[in-house]
This record gives C-alpha cells, structure tokens and sequence, in this order.
C-alpha cells in the first residue's frame, strides 16, 4: 500500500514538472501564407497601370513598378523613353556577381560606338538627382520596431522600403533587393533613366542617396537575377552575344485591359502586413527554435498576388 502511495506521489510530482514546461513552450508563429489567406480584400491595392512597365525578355516578362512620389522627374522621363520605344532591341549590358544587373544601350557604354547612340527622342538628357524628398505627412508611413545601420528610422511607404531622417527632414527610397535604380555618370544630373540597374545581390545600401531609385520588381524578377555574369570589369558583357536583348518595354496605361497583369499587392499600411512583421520578427517554430526579434528592412517582401478576384484598391 505504501508503495503505491508512493508511486501515485511520484507521478503527481511528475506531472507538476512537465505540465508547466508543456504550457510555457512558446506557440508556433504564423507563416506568411497562412496570414495572408486571413486577409481582407481591402488590404490589397491596385498598381497604377501609368506607373507599371512591362519589359519583355525572351525568357519572359519583367513587371517594374515605379515610384513618382519618390523620383516624379525620373519617373516621367521613363514613361516618355517607354513611349517613344526606346528600349526596344536595347539589351541587358551588365550582370555583377552580388551587386546588379542593368540595361541600356550598349552604344552608350564606355567601350561602345558613340556614332550609333539611340536619340533619347523627347525624353530630357540631365535630371535633377532626385537621391532624396522631402518628408511629406501624407504619405503613408510603416515604421519598422527595430534599429538600422544607414538611416536613423527604416520602413515602408507607398509600398515601398524607405528610410528617414527626422532631424534633416528628408526621406528616400533604399536599395533592397529588387529595387529599380537609375545609372549615372560621375554628374549627379546624369541619370535620366535611358540606363537603369536592379540589386540582385546582397542589399548594397551603402550606394543609398547616391543614386535615384526609380522604382521596383514586382514579377519576373528571376529572369533578371539568375542571368550569366559578366566577365568584363563591374560584370559587363564583353561580346555582344552575351548580352539579352530586350524584345519591349510598355506601359500597362498604354494596353488594353484584357492585357495587363491582373496583379495586387499587399498594402504595407495593413493589419496584415504588420503582422507578417512581426511573425518574421519573432519566428518559432519546429525548425526556428531561437527568433531573432529583430529584422531588417530587406528581408521582409511585400506580398503580390495575381487573384484577381480578390483585388482591393
């Protein structure tokens, strides 16, 4: 009798042990998918068909979207080049192992033949820099929780990553993966975006306010990241066949409906955006078994989808 007091003792022990130990085991965060299929269509917004560029590779079709309440000089010559088909049957010229891939015209490169340089047609030669705005209050502002190593505040606006400065008043785009910027010269008023890069590597913000960023990928990306590299100096190609020619650029405006990308994107001022942050910020779960608590600017991507059912504006 003694001895199953005892035991019954033990086992009551026991489980004053494990059955706190089970309930302070912290609960498996939400995935990404699974968050988003919580959403609420409102939470979804439209891309401007004046603000997105179709560029048609032969591996296919990247989808750019700009971004004019950043670089609306930048922005507004792009539109124009498009238009006026210019980068039609311009290339791919330059793919840099961890840093960018960018496109133009070969002509115009350092060891290209000047005398069969593209017009720019009416698109304007030299732009203002445009490497920063001025922080504008109506703007939509995501701020993220956690500290930053270039910009004194990092977050989201307009759907796009951006930093600040609150003390200088200033604000700009940063250069995530991704992200659409224009080449220049060593002039500051230089690029007028008939030559324009993406970071396909390692976020190289330290080039951040020292070249505009015009916009975005927002589909196709891997047909411009997974390209050979370039073996001349800064990863350009030294023979014309390595070059991918660029078969069309168009504005989606500029089609008829039944033509654009039926594409939506998750707005970045949203309950559901805000806690995609913060499960990557705190992820546990069977193989994450130490969250960070922490994230960075560029390693959280805004959700696009291709439902167009589910499209909100």
């Amino acid at each position: 009798m003694r001895l199953r007091r005892l035991q019954a003792g033990l086992l009551i022990a026991m489980s004053l042990v494990v059955l706190p130990a089970l309930a302070d085991t912290p609960k498996a965060t939400p995935t990404t998918k699974e968050l988003i299929a919580k959403s609420r269509p409102e939470e979804w917004r439209t891309p401007d068909p004046n603000n997105l560029l179709y560029m048609q590779l032969p591996q296919g079709r990247v989808v750019i979207e700009l971004a004019p309440d950043f670089t609306p000089l930048h922005a507004a010559n792009i539109r124009t080049l498009v238009r006026e088909h210019y980068f039609d049957a311009l290339a791919i010229i330059r793919v840099q192992d961890n840093f960018v891939t960018q496109w133009g015209d070969p002509n115009d490169d350092d060891n290209g033949d000047k005398t069969k340089i593209k017009p720019l047609g009416s698109a304007k030669r030299t732009l203002p820099p445009e490497y920063t705005r001025t922080i504008d209050p109506k703007l939509a502002w995501t701020p993220l929780p956690d500290g930053d190593v270039y910009a004194p505040q990092v977050g989201f606006s307009e759907g796009f990553p951006a930093a600040r400065d609150p003390a200088g008043g200033s604000e700009w785009l940063v250069h995530c993966y991704g992200m659409v910027g224009v080449a220049r010269d060593v002039a500051p008023d230089s690029g007028n975006g008939s030559s324009l890069y993406v970071a396909i590597g390692q976020a190289p913000r330290q080039i951040d306010r020292n070249l505009a960023i015009a916009g975005r990928v927002i589909e196709g990306m891997q047909y411009l990241s997974a390209l050979p590299r370039g073996t001349g100096p800064l990863g350009f190609y030294t023979q014309a066949a390595q070059r991918v020619p660029i078969l069309s650029v168009k504005l989606a405006a500029d089609l008829p409906p039944a033509q654009r990308e039926k594409l939506a994107l998750l707005r970045t001022d949203s309950p559901t955006f805000a806690a995609i942050i913060d499960a990557k910020r705190n992820r546990h779960d069977a193989f994450y078994t130490l969250p960070a608590g922490k994230i960075d600017i560029c390693n959280i991507d805004v959700p696009v989808r291709t439902d167009a059912a589910a499209t909100g504006h």
